[in-house]
């Protein structure tokens, strides 16, 4: 059997796990994406460095890995009522704090923020999210 309908398999069988429908966290106003890139103060990216984003308010973590191009993005679960909440990101051994902000009247633009680390300096570049995720998704 193949992967794919493994895949499937398991799916169906889950879904028949669930006793009502699921909630739609996976709607836009139900997550919060931190991306950027890491490199060296050469600007070389930096490849397999652990990315961990934190919510200060709850604790809990979300993780990931930078590819090739030193480029990380991580989806934290955040809502409507997140707003303002501080995230504490952490890049190996470096670390920045990020505030999440965002429209809460809007509904269906990603919201998140961009935050890079060159060299030993964070460097938080909201503007840039937009057409960065843009990038990411198309490839």
């Amino acid at each position: 059997m193949s992967a794919k309908w493994a895949l499937v398999l398991a799916f169906c069988f889950m879904s028949t796990l669930l006793p009502a429908p699921a909630s739609a966290e996976h709607e836009v106003f139900y997550r919060y994406v931190v991306l950027g890139y890491v490199k060296d103060a050469r600007g070389a990216p930096l490849r397999g460095v652990s990315i961990k984003v934190i919510r200060e308010k709850t604790g809990f973590s979300y993780l990931a890995e930078t590819d090739a191009q030193g480029f990380y993005m991580i989806v934290a679960r955040l809502g409507d009522e997140s707003l303002g909440e501080r995230l504490l990101v952490k890049a190996g051994s470096l670390t920045a704090t990020v505030i999440a902000r965002f429209d809460r009247a809007n509904h269906t633009d990603e919201r998140g923020t961009r935050l890079d680390f060159l060299g030993k300096k964070p460097l938080e570049r909201p503007t840039w999210f937009a057409s960065t995720l843009k990038r990411f998704l198309a490839q």
